[in-house]
């Protein structure tokens, strides 16, 4: 069902704020709304309120005016350091000096929603249903479904209900020429390769570091990859164990990592953040998915290059699992079957 504000909330607002804090996969999902805010105001300053784990992404962003870093880990220690509680005041403080007229909540959490509240914006748009009491803090509510509507689907109605035209869903990242020559430095510009990813947050959505081992000689043998692991540096132990032709992990940013990405004739990856970046780019990509539903934070458009074993017990959305057998129990044979099929059809494309 379509949604749209009375005609005196759609009045071009000067400044603009947008709260995405985190985590990666959700500001490459929350990526298409910024296009569509420019089309609609292309004199108002927009900003993005994020964490730092994420900055990078959006830094120097050709669309966005300023990025504001939002100290999470300091500005919770603040009910017990005074230190970190007037560190906070003095954030609330200064997001209220750039008198904000429209606060555009995507995170939908209690915080997020108070700090929409608290930056003084008489217009502030959130979800009808988000959790913890978040709507209260909203002047207008956006209906969207948690469990039929994919993230990105959920972001953009709020932009359709501002008033924002349809149109080609686009994901515009802040790569530039010096992130691409940075990349070039460390791979030959000649070599075809697989990106390897290993690592997630969640233990329970890891495909076996043993399985990737044996991929990387694979894709080698079978369709004449190298491969590159790539990572953060909290992966830099289990890259250790795939027999790479390099070992990234920890060595690129964000924007770094899209340089990667745009030459990978191929990427495997579990469900993070770089997945989700490797999705949008349109890169042939095989996404094992375990605990997680994909219909609703799986590549978005990109449902053919999801592997999963369809298991009673998945998904479960747990962190925890005393047998991980919907990962446990994918081999590689499948994952390069569907590899080929993702090589060969990124090649017709071109």
């Amino acid at each position: 069902m379509s949604q749209s504000f009375s005609n005196d909330l759609l009045d071009s607002p000067r400044r603009v704020l947008i709260i995405k804090p985190s985590a990666i996969g959700d500001i490459v999902h929350a990526l298409p709304v910024l296009p569509r805010l420019r089309k609609l105001w292309p004199s108002a300053k927009i900003s993005w309120l994020v964490a730092p784990p994420g900055a990078a992404l959006i830094e120097r962003h050709p669309l966005l005016d300023e990025v504001i870093l939002f100290q999470r880990g300091r500005y919770g220690r603040g009910w017990y350091n005074p230190a970190a509680m007037w560190d906070f005041f003095k954030f609330i403080f200064q997001l209220r000096k750039r008198k904000f007229d429209l606060v555009i909540d995507l995170q939908g959490l209690f915080r997020s929603a108070w700090i929409s509240a608290a930056s003084g914006a008489p217009r502030r748009i959130g979800f009808s249903n988000a959790r913890e009491f978040a709507p209260w803090f909203y002047t207008e509510l956006v209906d969207c479904s948690w469990d039929n509507d994919h993230a990105v689907e959920r972001y953009l109605k709020v932009a359709t209900a501002l008033g924002c035209p349809d149109g080609p869903v686009e994901f515009c990242f802040a790569v530039n020429d010096d992130d691409r020559h940075y990349i070039a430095e460390l791979v030959s510009p000649g070599m075809k390769y697989a990106v390897l990813m290993p690592g997630t947050n969640w233990m329970t959505k890891r495909w076996p570091v043993e399985r990737f081992a044996a991929l990387a000689g694979a894709l080698k043998e079978r369709f004449g990859l190298e491969s590159i692991v790539a990572g953060g540096a909290g992966d830099a132990e289990i890259a250790k164990q795939i027999p790479a032709k390099l070992d990234l992990t920890g060595k690129t940013d964000l924007r770094q990592i899209v340089a990667l990405l745009e030459r990978a004739t191929l990427v495997v990856a579990n469900d993070t953040g770089p997945m989700h970046m490797a999705a949008a780019l349109g890169i042939p990509l095989v996404a094992p998915y375990g605990p997680t539903d994909p219909t609703r934070t799986g590549p978005f458009g990109r449902q053919e290059s999801v592997i999963r074993l369809n298991l009673p017990c998945s998904p479960c959305y747990s962190r925890t699992c005393s047998h991980r057998s919907c990962l446990e129990w994918l081999e590689i044979e499948p994952v390069l079957r569907l590899a080929e099929m993702q090589i060969l059809a990124g090649q017709g494309s071109k």
